[in-house]
């Protein structure tokens, strides 16, 4: 699973969410399909599907 994660850091653009711990986060909902519990503007913005 972490490989999948990792491989997914890569689809969350680091200009829009530069703080590697959020990166992760989003990438691990990014990897399982899954939508973000998040009110982080910065992922709003990065195209990572979120609710809130």
């Amino acid at each position: 699973m972490a490989g999948f994660v990792a491989g997914s850091v890569a689809r969350v653009p680091r200009s829009e969410v530069p703080d590697m711990p959020d990166r992760i986060i989003a990438a691990t909902a990014v990897c399982l399909g899954l939508a973000l519990i998040s009110k982080d503007r910065k992922i709003q913005l990065s195209g990572v599907k979120t609710i809130w």
